[in-house]
């Protein structure tokens, strides 16, 4: 089956230089210095990232149609929704390598960078794989369905970044200092560089994110073959990962059930890919599905916190008690 794109060499271009021309105004203008990043200015930048995806997406249901426009939304939607996933791992290897908040932003910046590089690669070799091999897409939706599965039971409280296989190789071949140097990746100390914990811990974020890419990247194969609306949508859901972990990584305890509707959401998108010889699901209802799904797991977990007992208050004892 050959893919077919919208996106013809100039447009490519242009996407790709609008995406390095944010990160650099990102990372050189507005975070140049080392800062722990507040509550209001993650808002602002969730919602700048969200309003540019949005911009895309309505100058590209306008100027190719609303079939397009669509596969980009629900793409997006079903990146965004899985990033969610990354926040929990990303909140687990800050804690384990007790990186400072004021150096968490320039970690994932720098993971991201690669992460959009990894995607790219990943969407290259899955859209070629299934062009040649169309079987693997029964391939694809069996392992979207297993993960899902496996996602929810899944207690990311015991992952442990440090055993990951890549951090422990590094960790044996690389020479290491004793604790953080700013934000330095690198120093140079007795004559011989040095990497920094602040580097183990950007290695365990691209090491995660290569297993959430095997996720994510089929999919969004299973809305569309587009490889420009594939990679689109999965760069505007990274490029809003980082802001998005520092506005919700202090309240995703509160979401307890959300983790079992981006499961849901996996398994769903999975059975799709199955059954797409038999049936295909039009895109306007996956969305609404998917939307319906995760709605629905976010308003099970408000109304399961409203039903929790107050917690005990601490008395002191009175004078002359034990």
């Amino acid at each position: 089956m050959e893919l077919e794109s919208i996106g013809h060499p100039g447009l490519w271009i242009a996407f790709l230089a609008f995406v390095l021309g944010m990160l650099a105004l990102d990372l050189g203008v507005f975070h140049r210095k080392a800062h722990a990043i507040s509550l209001r200015e993650a808002a602002i930048w969730s919602a700048v990232w969200i309003g540019l995806a949005g911009v895309f997406n309505v100058w590209l249901w306008s100027s190719h149609g609303s079939v397009k426009g669509m596969e980009f939304l629900t793409g997006y939607v079903i990146e965004k929704s899985l990033s969610v996933d990354n926040i929990f791992v990303f909140a687990v290897i800050f804690s384990a390598f007790a990186v400072p908040q004021a150096y968490q932003h320039r970690v994932l910046f720098w993971g991201i960078l690669g992460a959009l590089v990894m995607r790219a690669l990943f969407i290259v070799v899955g859209g070629a794989m299934l062009e040649r091999f169309h079987w693997m897409i029964w391939v694809f939706g069996a392992f979207l369905v297993l993960t899902g599965l496996k996602l929810m039971w899944r207690d990311d409280s015991k992952v442990d970044p440090a055993q990951n296989p890549i951090v422990r190789m590094v960790r044996r071949f690389v020479p290491m200092t004793q604790g953080y140097e700013g934000d330095r990746f690198f120093v140079r100390q007795g004559g011989r560089w040095l990497a920094t914990p602040l580097f183990l811990a950007l290695i365990a974020v691209e090491a995660t994110d290569v297993i959430f890419a095997v996720d994510s990247i089929p999919a969004i194969f299973a809305i569309t073959r587009d490889p420009f609306i594939v990679f689109t949508s999965n760069i505007f859901a990274i490029l809003g990962l980082r802001s998005l972990y520092f506005l919700l990584a202090g309240i995703l305890d509160r979401f307890r059930y959300l983790k079992f509707g981006l499961a849901l959401v996996l398994v769903f998108v999975g059975a799709k890919m199955v059954m797409l010889e038999v049936y295909k699901v039009p895109v306007g209802i996956s969305l609404m599905i998917i939307v319906g799904i995760l709605g629905g797991s976010i308003v099970a977990s408000l109304l399961r916190r409203k039903d929790d007992p107050p917690a005990t208050p601490v008395t002191k004892p009175q004078p002359g008690q034990a």
